[in-house]
């Protein structure tokens, strides 16, 4: 007996011995806990839309932390039900759980379970990453007991709950609260409670906004465990699951994402990396925002028979302002922006620039021309339709987006004269100045499209696309003010040549290529663009200080099955403009339409209709005056 109890003590001594020298190698490197309520965030930004609404929130939001007592007692209830029901009767570390998430991951051959208190879920938050290792399991079990010593078990849940994280940016249940429904902790119901504790296993897999469906299968679990609890009635959870969540609409819909990663960057580069939350007021009009995004959604799904997976549309006023932007079809799906980042070949769509240049250089539309074969070196280009329709007017080359006249005509008027005329109207990419540029063997962005673009809708100005209007801190401090910013506006077509290009891009639009873009009862013009392997299919349209870039194709550039500029691209913009045109109030294109010298009468365009190249009758356009008016100042803003 003697001997046992004195190899027991030898035993007990050297176990004692192990045990202290185990845990001092995980001490050794355990982070500082004097900072315990230290708060260290990336800073918010707040986007606002041009009315003051909100867009978006990027970076954390952390808000004052909340007293347990001021809170429903159902809430923390339903995170200790789900999380930790033995939290107030373990050590920080709970060994029957540990004992059970074990045997579960043995069974299951793969880890299911972790097993870890809310203690302990507040040591890895507080004090280490998440790093997957023995080495940081130890630690946090160290760190959990610690924390049971220093605080008491209320002190550790409200720790807790003020500063988990609940994705979308929000740590702490009263950050979360807002984010979510809009209203303080102290206001949450039963459901909100179940749904927000839910969150924990996953505030990505379980968000009530992108995973509405299993956030309410991962909350019905959580009232579940609340009755078993019996932190509620069974009858409470009744009326929980008869009750249904209400999710901030703001978070619900989720606009604009594109626009606020483009956004993004450029406050970062504008007033430098936030130290403080800021709040961005940009140029985004919501209404059209979703009339935008709605049309490309709905554009995408029906042309997907033929192969059209993605699309991007961008929307600027007169003066350049954004109006809105949508990068792609689903931004869930892909964070790619295809409206400023992506490059893809314009097609047809850079005609417009090619005629520009010609009428610069003394053309107007009545000019007559031949489409006939044509070579340029060693290159032979064709024509969509495959036919040649001989003597026709450049407006007419125009409206029905003819090949061989585009081509000659560069060649004519110079490449690189092309090029300087799209430069100076907004084309910012790189462009080769082979012959094949004139049917646009360019690759831009819709972004560009619709900047260079603009000056044909705003009366003949340059209209670089901006989307900031100020940047100040949330206590008031301007840090960026775009109105204080002295800009000359920059004309950059004058006349006849204006008139004489509205002239012809209302007749794509009324009798050519583009009659699917037709929006009745407004001033419309614009241009289609498809590439010869329908890779890429464009519309690029506007009315009086407003215009619109479309595009349509595939992300790994592979052709698409014949989607032209005038089929899924106007049908969109269509789409779209239809929705946004009436609250914009817009205006008839500024510049009229110039009168060309006395012709005879040009038969191609009811040759054309024959041959049923156009499938539509022209509309009547409205008489304008004639000789053109110098040109004056374009307003200053679409009018509502």
């Amino acid at each position: 007996m003697q001997a046992l109890v004195y190899w027991g003590a030898v035993i007990g001594v050297w176990g004692l011995i192990f045990l202290v020298a185990f845990l001092a190698v995980f001490a050794i490197d355990l982070p500082d806990v004097s900072k315990l309520n230290d708060v260290t965030r990336q800073p918010s930004i707040s986007y606002l839309d041009r009315s003051g609404a909100l867009i978006a929130v990027r970076g954390s939001q952390y808000a004052p932390p909340v007293d347990l007592e001021g809170l429903p007692d159902y809430v923390p209830k339903a995170f200790i039900a789900i999380e930790d029901r033995r939290f107030y009767y373990h050590p920080g570390f709970d060994p029957i759980g540990m004992a059970r998430a074990a045997v579960g991951n043995l069974k299951a051959g793969r880890i299911t379970a972790g097993g870890s208190t809310i203690t302990q879920q507040l040591a890895r938050n507080l004090f280490l990453t998440l790093d997957q290792n023995w080495r940081r399991k130890v630690q946090e079990l160290i760190l959990a007991v610690w924390l049971e010593v220093k605080f008491s078990k209320k002190e550790i849940l409200a720790l807790y709950m003020n500063r988990v994280y609940f994705g979308a940016g929000a740590y702490g249940i009263e950050a979360a609260s807002q984010r979510y429904f809009n209203k303080p902790a102290s206001k949450l119901t039963v459901g909100e409670s179940a749904l927000l504790a839910g969150m924990m296993k996953g505030p990505s897999r379980y968000s009530p906004v992108s995973a509405r469906d299993r956030a309410a299968r991962r909350a019905t679990v959580v009232l579940d465990e609340m009755v078993r609890s019996k932190a509620i009635t069974p009858e409470d959870r009744a009326q929980a699951v008869a009750s249904p969540v209400r999710v901030s609409a703001v978070l619900a819909n989720q606009r604009a994402q594109y626009f606020t990663d483009w956004m993004d960057a450029q406050v970062r580069s504008l007033v430098g990396e936030p130290t403080e939350d800021m709040i961005v007021e940009t140029t985004l009009d919501l209404p059209i925002q979703a009339a935008a995004e709605q049309a490309v959604r709905a554009g995408v799904a029906r042309n997907k028979g033929q192969g059209a997976q993605q699309a991007a549309l961008v929307a600027l006023d007169g003066e350049g302002r954004v109006r809105a932007y949508v990068g792609g079809a689903d931004y869930g799906a892909s964070q790619f922006d295809r409206a400023s980042v992506a490059r893809r070949q314009a097609g047809s769509a850079f005609k417009p620039f090619v005629f520009l240049t010609a009428m610069e250089q003394g053309r107007n539309p009545a000019i007559k021309v031949v489409d006939e074969p044509v070579r340029i070196g060693g290159w032979e280009p064709r024509n969509y339709t495959g036919r040649y329709l001989g003597e026709m007017t450049l407006e007419t080359a125009l409206a029905q987006s003819i090949n061989t006249v585009a081509a000659r005509l560069a060649n004519e008027v110079g490449t690189s004269n092309v090029a300087a005329t799209a430069r100076r109207l907004g084309i910012a990419s790189k462009i080769q100045l082979d012959p094949s540029m004139a049917l646009g063997a360019v690759e831009v962005s819709p972004l560009e499209m619709a900047q260079a673009y603009a000056p044909f809708a705003n009366g003949g100005f340059r209209a670089r696309a901006w989307g900031i209007q100020r940047i100040r801190t949330a206590g008031g401090r301007v840090l960026y003010d775009h109105s204080i910013e002295k800009r000359d506006r920059q004309a950059v077509i004058g006349y006849p040549a204006l008139p004489y290009m509205n002239q012809m891009m209302r007749q794509v639009v009324a009798s050519g290529t583009g009659t699917g873009a037709r929006v009745a009862g407004f001033d419309i013009a614009g241009k289609t663009g498809t590439t010869s392997d329908y890779r890429d299919a464009w519309f690029v349209g506007y009315t009086g200080g407003f215009v619109t870039a479309v595009w349509t194709g595939k992300d790994d550039n592979t052709p698409m099955r014949r989607v032209t500029g005038g089929g899924a691209p106007a049908q969109i913009w269509k789409s779209f403009m239809g929705s946004a045109l009436p609250r914009l109030k817009s205006q008839v294109i500024p510049g009229g339409v110039a009168a060309p010298p006395p012709t005879e009468p040009d038969p191609i365009g009811d040759i054309l209709t024959g041959l049923g190249v156009t499938g539509e009758s022209p509309a009547p356009q409205p008489q304008t005056p004639t000789p053109a008016p110098e040109p004056g100042p374009a307003p200053d803003e679409v009018p509502y």
